[in-house]
């Protein structure tokens, strides 16, 4: 099945569209190649999920934002602090914006993505969709590709440590098609942590299509965490993927927390020698929600390594699937590849699956895999409710033990103390 939007926005619209932005001439027409694509390109198939009835072409693409003034639960995100870096976005619209005078002296970039393309062309269109993620993999990238109206762009220098974290907050409203990338370039021996939260403001039926594009030159360290919390109405379609090159680290934690149903791809190519990376994800699912999440390591550099940690719960008559797989090619020597997927389910109606898959073409490395799909231990019940703690709150506290080794790896403490707020929200 084929998702077909030229109905909908057609050529005349997207180049309006872009033409309006004052967008570069390579980008209206990188638009319009992706546009042509959309029609002759299959939905993706995750695996043991069956998306063709999902609403991913339903939505209004040009969404104003609602007011000037920044809702509650934006502000929440966004702390005081004099040096804090944050940009903040309604339905693409940038919102706010706060970069340190420091950060800029060195020459970072840290910008929306409308204004980047205008402002970084040339380094822009070095990266992208032009090796992580391309526009012809199916039809909801090509789809992305035709209609970006919103994102982050990011540039760290050589040899520049940014130490303090930079922070966007995305919020959609009124029945939005929420087209967001993110693109990160640390370029050789750079520091950066990015986090970034995503948000519903109502729960009108919506579409995000969003893709996270991260390059980390040579020696390079990105650490990459996020906080997705939309609506039950939203259809969600997230790719993630890193590309490291020699020594090179990308650590992602994420708390995948949306209400709707949602298909996730982490995805992570150890180029480089001696190039590293550690996923770690949690997520919860309620109601009826279907989710389907593929965190997925490839490695071409000799002694790389690769780590992939999932923890789930399902509750109520949720669905998810949970698919980890280590690849390592031939000529990756000395390479080592872990993953561990584990799940917990505290409904007879839940279901949740995990699928390790090891794919080994070299002889010279190592590699393990381990799944778990459970109910809640019996015996770390007894043990609590034993010493005076009610069946509802000892449920509460397995549940965030579970989670912690995701938790406790989120690099800012407002969105840390934001993912709990979310978890403690869906557990009860």
């Amino acid at each position: 099945m084929s998702v077909d939007t030229q109905l909908q926005f057609d050529r005349e619209y997207v180049t309006k569209f872009s033409k309006d932005a004052n967008e570069p001439e390579w980008f209206l027409n990188q638009r319009l190649s992706s546009l042509e694509l959309v029609g002759t390109k299959q939905l993706p198939k995750p695996d043991k999920t069956n998306i063709e009835k999902w609403n991913f072409s339903q939505f209004t693409h040009t969404v104003e934002p609602a007011g000037a003034e920044l809702p509650e639960e934006i502000k929440g995100l966004i702390s005081e602090e004099a040096d804090q870096n944050v940009l903040a976005q309604r339905n693409g619209q940038l919102a706010f914006s706060k970069l340190s005078d420091s950060l800029k002296e060195q020459g970072v970039i840290f910008t929306d993505f409308q204004t980047a393309i205008r402002d970084h062309s040339d380094l822009v269109q070095k990266y992208f969709m032009k090796e992580a993620v391309t526009q012809d993999e199916n039809s909801l990238t090509a789809m992305h590709g035709a209609l970006v109206n919103g994102g982050t762009f990011i540039y760290v220098p050589k040899n520049v440590d940014v130490q303090i974290p930079l922070q966007a907050i995305y919020a959609i409203s009124g029945g939005s098609g929420f087209f967001n990338h993110i693109l990160i370039v640390a370029d050789e021996n750079s520091t950066v942590t990015y986090v970034e939260n995503y948000v519903s403001e109502d729960n009108e039926t919506a579409v995000a299509n969003i893709i996270a594009e991260v390059y980390a030159l040579q020696g390079a360290t990105v650490s990459f965490g996020a906080v997705d919390n939309f609506a039950s109405g939203v259809t969600t379609y997230v790719v993630r993927r890193g590309h490291a090159e020699r020594d090179a680290k990308i650590l992602w934690a994420l708390g995948q927390l949306n209400d709707g149903n949602t298909v996730s791809e982490n995805k992570t190519f150890l180029v480089g020698e001696g190039s590293f990376t550690d996923k770690k994800t949690v997520t919860i699912g309620t109601g009826e929600q279907r989710q389907n999440f593929t965190s997925h390591v490839v490695h071409y550099g000799k002694h790389s390594e690769g780590i992939i940690l999932t923890h789930g719960v399902m509750k109520d008559s949720a669905s998810s699937i949970f698919n980890g797989i280590s690849k390592i090619e031939h000529g990756a020597s000395k390479s080592n590849g872990v993953q561990t997927e584990r799940v917990l389910m505290l409904s007879e109606k839940a279901r949740g699956d995990a699928n390790p898959i090891l794919l080994i073409d070299e002889d010279d490395v190592t590699a393990g895999h381990a799944a778990s799909v459970g109910r809640i231990d019996p015996l770390q019940m007894f043990y609590l409710m034993s010493r005076g703690i009610p069946k509802k709150e000892a449920e509460r506290l397995v549940i965030h033990g579970f989670l912690a080794p995701v938790v406790k790896e989120m690099p800012v403490e407002a969105v840390k103390t934001r993912l709990i707020e979310v978890i403690e929200r869906k557990v009860n």
